[in-house]
């Protein structure tokens, strides 16, 4: 009796699969000991492979796939030399191709082991729904029967997901063949494609309409259903920072009322993947080096209608540094010139960002004295007692390995130079880790790739690497608008098409329109972040704004105009810019009762300024700090040819300080003063003019200087004002409200003003002293931007500063 050894049978089972299994599995072993393979192995996966048994489950059924152990036994059963063969059943598939795929030939002998070969060969090809060989005397006899060709793929039921995307997609197309494996694998193709868009609840049916000469029509029927959007963002385990703040960490978004211009509330498991790591950086780049994500869970609800994400948060201690020093193990490299590179100082706050920097800066700075394979790597010795963590930068030499090529796979949109600049290496130079670690993180922050990858296999030579950046991209394009209220304007608006990665190349594009009751505005922004491929930020904007000060001064004023800029780093935390603006600037439509410094001043001024700024920014979180420091400084000559000159001086200073756990101190100091250089007088529209926005408890342009017959605001050419506010969640509101509430106090003043001489019988009321306001305020982060309500009582004011108890629009953060 001959034995069937060494043969494993692989076979899918779907649906009810403990009974599948236990009935193919004993019906296979009865077979199997009646044709005597009592030695054969059996083995029922939930793999596909490509054996012949299982195709003849998977293309026929269970009941075809017995008839196959009988051929393949059958087969066993006999020998001898094969005189010729004859293949029977094909229609497109030539028999010399057939026969290409056997494992033996005329003159070989005939085994049983050689049949089976030959069986699997030829199922593997997809080309044969069945196939079966015999042997009678010396006529081998191979019968097979096709599988269709496919005439035409069509998708019926896709709204959500075009027809170009879905064959993009699938693998079958016209002309290829038909099985059922690779429909199932398309129908599961299509499903993940409609995961990535957020509906999990999508159906796919696949059907086939027959066609004379084995030909059929492949049609996936889709039932969509509806997107699966993120309801609900939450946090577990966050003390330091806040649900709001660690949401605009992250790159997912919650559904809300504008959820339709966004696609960001779209559940994508990559995307929350990427969500992780950035809540865990976000906590290592403000001092918590032992923080851990210990888990991210999207849980959909039963009607499969919605997402709740839960991240678990282990915080640990919030550490500062320590001792910092440098160790090299390099000959001859000068390490006190290193330390000009070190930005992380003892006494502050631990920073993983400012390490990577750190390392970054003084690889390059070893790099150019000539030590190109030199690598540097942080030791971090921790002191959980004192909260300190002491860093030594160790200098080590590194393997000498040159870099050969920079391939680019992926970037469809993004053009090749775009990504590039980001690496601070290029072919030839030397291989450094580190640097090809940044420069992914760096494309990272583009913003414009859902991933980015950089791998590296070996090159022509045993000292040469090819770099492989692969990215996917995303949709960089933005529709956004927003409307509310505010008592100082009325209904207020905007819609703003933003760009952020303007034709590939990486630049920012933004058309806002604004408007209210008040104020109606146009403004367009345009960007080249690496100007001529260096770290500088070169743009240019275009307004149109009118204003209506009718209420407050009598008149309405229109600016024209635009500008250009540069920006560029100083430091870490400190940049810098200079600028130039030409502004055609209007006063019209005055009142007949104004103020006769207004009437004088009726008409048109060119305004030609330059101007620079300074910012110093570390709040660990640009829109909800709750730590650091904030310093701006500015000035503004005008008289650079146009009909006005004068120079005028802007200052800022805010501090965030955590008193306890989501409670945060803030503090704020600003002020201006403008004057002019010729002893001629300011215009009236260069003043400034403060309310209830620098001090709550006044009206618009509530404070300073007044003419005293009309009543109207003329501003002043000084202002100063100081904050401290205790912003802190509202009990028994959850976080997720988005709520929260402040207790303030506001003090400061306007006044000083320049009245034309020749003006007689005008008196302005101007004071000095300084008014001030305590209050408070609910904070609001609503779907539709920022809203902030301030109730305030005045403390101090002059007798002419018009009051206001209640303000209530449009939040501005400090």
């Amino acid at each position: 009796m001959r034995t069937f050894k060494g043969h494993v049978f692989r076979m899918v089972f779907v649906g009810k699969a403990k009974m599948v299994r236990k009935v193919f599995g004993q019906t296979i072993k009865a077979t199997a000991l009646a044709l005597g393979m009592a030695s054969a192995t059996f083995a029922l996966q939930a793999t596909v492979s490509t054996s012949a048994v299982e195709t003849a489950v998977i293309e026929n059924g269970i009941a075809s796939a017995i008839p196959s152990l009988f051929r393949i036994n059958h087969a066993h059963a006999q020998s001898g030399v094969v005189r010729s063969i004859v293949v029977t059943g094909n229609r497109r598939v030539e028999p010399e191709t057939v026969k290409t795929y056997l494992k033996f030939s005329v003159g070989d002998t005939y085994s049983a082991y050689k049949v089976d070969e030959s069986l699997q060969s030829l199922f593997s090809t997809g080309l044969f729904a069945d196939v079966s060989i015999g042997k009678n005397g010396g006529t081998v006899t191979v019968a097979v029967e096709e599988n269709p060709v496919i005439n035409k793929v069509a998708f019926e039921g896709n709204i959500e997901v075009d027809n170009a995307s879905l064959a993009t997609e699938v693998q079958l197309k016209t002309r290829a063949i038909y099985t059922r494996a690779r429909v199932q694998s398309d129908i599961q193709r299509i499903l993940d494609l409609y995961q990535v868009r957020g509906i999990f609840t999508a159906k796919v049916e696949a059907k086939i309409i027959k066609l004379p000469h084995n030909r059929v029509n492949l049609v996936f029927e889709i039932v969509e259903g509806n997107s699966t959007k993120v309801k609900s963002i939450n946090f577990i385990g966050n003390e330091a920072f806040s649900d709001g703040q660690l949401k605009d960490v992250i790159t997912t978004g919650e559904s809300g009322l504008l959820s339709f211009f966004k696609s960001n509330d779209i559940y994508d498991p990559d995307r929350l993947s990427v969500d992780r790591e950035l809540v865990r950086r976000y906590y290592l780049t403000n001092g918590y080096a032992d923080a851990r994500v210990l888990n991210a869970v999207a849980d959909i609800d039963a009607e499969g209608s919605a997402f709740f994400i839960t991240f678990t948060i282990d915080e640990g201690q919030l550490y500062s540094v320590g001792n910092v020093d440098i160790e090299t193990t390099v000959a001859n490299i000068d390490v006190d010139s290193l330390r000009a590179s070190v930005l992380t100082t003892p006494g502050t706050t631990y920073n993983a960002q400012k390490i990577d920097s750190t390392i970054e800066a003084i690889t390059l700075a070893v790099s150019a004295q000539g030590y190109a394979f030199a690598q540097v790597r942080p030791r971090v010795d921790r002191d959980p007692i004192n909260r300190t963590i002491n860093i030594t930068y160790v200098i080590e030499e590194g393997p000498r390995v040159y870099i050969e090529r920079i391939n680019i796979y992926g970037n469809t949109r993004t053009k090749d130079h775009v990504i590039r600049r980001e690496f601070r290496l290029v072919e030839g130079d030397a291989y450094n880790r580190l640097l090809v670690r940044n420069a992914r993180k760096r494309l990272q922050g583009l913003g414009f790739f859902e991933k980015v990858n950089i791998s590296r296999e070996s090159g022509s030579t045993q000292d040469r690497v090819v770099l492989n950046v692969s990215v996917v991209e995303k949709n960089t394009g933005e529709l956004s608008f927003g409307a509310g209220y505010s008592t100082s304007e009325g209904v207020i608006g905007d819609i703003a098409i933003t760009e952020r990665n303007l034709l590939g190349n990486g630049q920012f594009l933004r058309l806002k329109f604004a408007g209210s009751f008040e104020r109606q505005q146009v403004d367009l922004s345009f960007t080249e972040p690496r100007f001529m491929d260096m770290n500088l930020a070169a743009g240019f904007d275009l307004f149109h704004k009118e204003i209506d000060r009718t209420d407050e001064s009598g008149f309405r004023n229109r600016k024209s105009g635009g500008g250009i800029r540069l920006g560029f780093p100083v430091a870490e935390d400190i940049r810098g810019s200079i600028r130039y603006s030409f502004v055609r600037d209007e006063l019209f439509d005055i009142n007949t009762n104004a103020s006769q410094i207004i009437k004088q001043q009726q008409g048109v001024a060119n305004i030609s300024s330059v101007g620079y700024s300074f910012t110093y920014d570390t709040r660990n979180h640009r829109a909800k700090p709750n730590k650091g420091l904030y310093l701006s400084f500015s000035q503004d000559f005008a008289g650079v040819g146009g009909d006005v000159n004068y120079l005028r001086t802007t200052a800022e200073a805010r501090a965030y300080y955590p008193l306890w756990s989501k409670v945060t101190l803030v503090g704020r100091v600003i002020g201006g003063y403008i004057t002019t250089l010729d002893n001629s007088k300011l215009r009236l529209t260069d003043h400034f003019f403060k309310g209830g926005e620098t001090i709550r408890g006044f009206d618009s342009s509530g404070l300073g200087p007044r003419d005293a017959t009309t009543g109207d605001a003329i501003g002043g050419k000084v202002f100063y004002a100081g904050t401290i506010e205790a912003r802190f969640p509202i009990p028994y509101l959850t976080e997720n409200t988005g709520i929260s509430a402040a207790i303030f106090a506001d003090a400061g003043s306007v006044h000083d003003v320049d009245v034309p001489s020749n003006l007689a019988g005008v008196t302005v009321q101007d004071d000095d002293k300084i008014r001030a306001s305590v209050g408070g305020s609910i904070l609001w982060d609503s779907p539709m931007g920022p809203i902030r309500a301030d109730m305030a009582y005045v403390l101090e004011k002059a007798d002419f500063d018009d009051e206001e108890v209640f303000r209530f629009g449009a939040s501005t953060k400090f």
